[in-house]
């Protein structure tokens, strides 16, 4: 049994875990940096322990410190949560070494699915089908044509242990070629600390569409349908939603059977997602697998009621999946808009600083994974996303009115946001009618950021009226207080008050 769980993670994924604990009746720990000391997390766990300083390497990233916090706080199991650790082979290995349960896959799973060539090789075996590529790239120029010219432009040039985008280039012609494949090498040691890269074919107008798995350690494996990841900037999600409007049912059972053998071929244990890219001819290929938790997770929640963290955990426990696959049904539609603290109309710069001002949107179908409130100052040193606004409806049009609804409603101050940006996602006419792939940004990146300037100077506007309102009813107070009786009570002062001016 797992009592306690240290959660190796920060932001709106570590409240999300805590949440299912507390369900649970788990103790939760929390874990920060110096910038996050007054985070959400840290207010909402059961117990909490200092990393180190703020760069990620000296805290989220730092095994040697998530371990002793995790021996101080008698923790029976961690959590990795995404990003950071979640997919470190090393980092499931020490933490079992030290007697703790790791919450996810075996180390040989990610080692085995977290390189891409490795992976592709695997899928092979496996019948799953991959996109047409190459091996590891050698360091002869006229091989690396070779394989370019064999394959067909344009290629995409990827790193074997990327991942977020980074390390990739996309190449339409041999003369861009060589200095794309040094410029990827160079991207790749920098972020993954492995210079290795291959060629893949690029499919046009490419859907992203990717299946969640639960697997326990008896041999059951079930799928709870796909998730539709092509709004994307820069290979970055933006918005998810499920079901996907582009593919059919009988598709939908083939990419289904696929992702189930391939969580089989590698023995996978726990939540995972076997990712495709599809072309405009509905041919699929394996693109990877994430041997982790999803950021857009929540949307195949909303539509299947299964928590994905609780049925982590208790896989963890050694339990079997109390889930056959008949019973596993996809009901109504969900969308989930990625929120980031980033400046779109200033080349999606990230907007650090201080929140002054936050309503949340609130009513049926509506829920909010953040870890944001009034009064914190979003640090400089990780990742801007800072909330995902969930949507669930019986259809998807009903999914998208209401998601305009919801942004409508979402109000931050103090810092830029992407809201307004992903408010026009939601009135693109091509993503209304579900006619989009992953170019969806870039094709309509003018349509999409028009009007931020006038939305800017409405929300100022709004922002100058509610303090001089505030102000204005401040001072008829102070009037009234004033033109009271003396005789008067203040407990029957205030209540002529409230009756005359409640707010």
């Amino acid at each position: 049994m797992i009592k306690k769980i240290l959660i190796a993670n920060r932001g709106e994924i570590a409240v999300r875990i805590i949440r299912s604990c507390r369900e649970m009746g788990i103790l939760s720990v929390a874990v920060y940096s110096d910038a996050d000391r007054s985070a959400m997390h840290v207010r909402y766990a059961d117990e909490a322990y200092r990393l180190g300083a703020a760069p990620s390497s000296e805290s989220y990233l730092n095994i040697s410190a998530i371990l002793n916090a995790a021996k101080k706080a008698k923790a029976d199991a961690i959590h990795p949560g995404y990003g950071f650790l979640s997919e470190n082979a090393e980092f499931a290995t020490k933490v079992k070494a030290a007697g703790l349960i790791f919450i996810g896959p075996s180390p040989y799973s990610i080692t085995a699915m977290g390189d891409k060539m490795r992976a592709r090789e695997l899928m092979k075996k496996a019948n799953v089908p991959i996109v047409p590529g190459s091996g590891a790239l050698s360091d002869s120029e006229a091989e690396i044509y070779s394989m370019a010219e064999e394959i067909g432009y344009p290629v995409m040039i990827k790193a074997s242990a990327g991942g977020g985008g980074k390390g990739m280039r996309l190449v339409h012609s041999a003369k861009e070629l060589i200095a794309s494949v040094k410029l990827a090498k160079s991207e790749a040691i920098t972020a993954f600390g492995n210079d290795a890269v291959y060629l893949e074919k690029y499919l046009l107008e490419p859907h992203h569409i990717e299946f969640q798995i639960l697997a326990d350690n008896h041999g059951n494996v079930v799928h709870l349908y796909e998730r539709e990841c092509s709004v994307q900037r820069r290979h970055q999600k933006v918005v998810e939603e499920t079901p996907s409007p582009f593919i059919t049912d009988t598709i939908r059972q083939e990419m289904a059977l696929h992702a189930i053998s391939a969580a089989k071929s590698v023995n996978y244990s726990g939540a995972g997602t076997i990712e495709f890219l599809m072309d405009k001819n509905h041919n699929f290929y394996f693109l990877e697998m994430n041997t982790r938790l999803q950021v857009e997770h929540p949307i195949t929640e909303r539509v299947t009621g299964v928590d994905l963290v609780k049925a982590q955990i208790k896989v963890a426990m050694n339990e079997p999946l109390d889930l056959i696959q008949e019973d596993i049904q996809q009901r109504g539609h969900s969308i989930e808009c990625r929120i980031y603290a980033e400046d779109p109309g200033n080349g999606f710069r990230p907007s650090p600083g201080l929140i002054k001002q936050i309503t949340e949107p609130l009513g049926l179908g509506v829920r909010t994974d953040g870890y944001v409130y009034e009064g914190y100052e979003i640090p400089v040193y990780y990742d801007p996303l800072i909330s995902k606004l969930i949507i669930w409806a019986p259809t998807r049009k009903e999914a998208i009115d209401r998601m305009k609804r919801a942004l409508f409603e979402y109000k931050i101050t103090g810092i830029k946001t992407n809201i307004s940006f992903v408010q026009r996602i939601m009135e693109a006419p091509a993503f209304v009618e579900g006619n989009y792939n992953t170019h969806f940004i870039d094709e309509h990146i003018d349509e999409l950021l028009q009007g931020d300037q006038k939305c800017e100077q409405r929300e100022d506007i709004a922002m100058i009226i509610a303090y001089l309102d505030y102000q204005n009813k401040q001072h008829k107070r102070m009037d009234f207080h004033k033109d009271a009786s003396s005789k008067s009570s203040n407990w029957k002062n205030f209540g002529r008050l409230f009756r005359h001016n409640p707010y």
